[in-house]
């Protein structure tokens, strides 16, 4: 990819195509680790609402331990969009090109080192399964906060409720028969029609790539993931690297 492009893709100058091309690798990774994960601990980690019915279901059973993982999860996700909030407003006050792509370089490390970890599972199960839906959720809701905050809140990349509602509203849209013609017409939008099939398209592949993953590969799988992560943000970091070593070399000369 050529330099130019992927500097458009976090950097922190935005413009509509570099969201939706941004939101497209987003949605196919958050795809292919939540299905990832659920083969690893039968448990979906970008789907908030499930979690919480859960914990409402087991509080009525009794099941309180149910429950307290539910809740953790459910922390979980919070603090991971807490983190990227953070991360974000820092690198807005530090001025960094960077200041988007620095969630997502967090996330490719949080990957790595589950990939890396995950094969010693087996050893303590007890203790990887919660922590392992912890580290998950964090990084959904840590990149759920940043393509919302990049985005202004028009783009969710880890779940697609929202996006097939919106679907359906446009589809209505397009079957509405405009009998008078005085009236203001109703039309669908067909640009934001097609985005959006597309990305519910790309989640369903990226849950299809990390479930195969998964099943032949095993925990190593998310470093694939993690590579494409680096991939999108280093043009950015390597920019502010290059930017302040410029800027440090020449308060020296001075």
């Amino acid at each position: 990819m050529p330099i130019p492009y992927l500097r458009t893709l976090t950097a922190d100058e935005r413009t509509p195509k570099g969201n939706r091309h941004l939101a497209q690798v987003l949605i196919f990774i958050a795809g292919a680790i939540n299905a990832g994960g659920f083969l690893a601990v039968q448990q979906y980690t970008s789907h908030m609402s499930g979690i919480v019915s859960g914990m409402a279901d087991n509080l009525v059973l009794g099941e309180v331990r149910i429950v307290l993982s539910g809740l953790g999860a459910l922390l979980s996700f919070i603090l991971g969009a807490a983190s990227s909030a953070i991360l974000i407003k820092l690198g807005q006050k530090l001025a960094l090109r960077s200041q988007y792509a620095c969630p997502l370089l967090f996330e490719a490390f949080l990957l790595v080192v589950f990939g890396l970890l995950g094969s010693k599972a087996g050893l303590h199960q007890w203790l990887f399964v919660p922590i392992t839906v912890s580290l998950l959720c964090f990084v959904m809701g840590l990149q759920n906060a940043m393509i919302s905050k990049l985005s202004k809140a028009e783009i969710r990349t880890t779940h697609i409720t929202g996006m097939v509602t919106d679907i359906g509203i446009e589809l209505g849209k397009l079957m509405y028969f405009n009998i008078d013609k005085e009236q203001p017409q109703v039309l669908a939008d067909r640009t934001k029609l097609a985005m959006l099939a597309t990305l519910v398209g790309l989640f369903f592949a990226g849950g299809v790539a990390g479930a195969l993953g998964f099943k032949y590969i095993g925990f190593g799988s998310t470093l694939p993931l993690a590579g494409m992560l680096v991939v999108l943000t280093i043009v950015p970091v390597v920019d502010d690297v290059r930017f302040h070593w410029q800027r440090g070399s020449s308060n020296t000369a001075d």
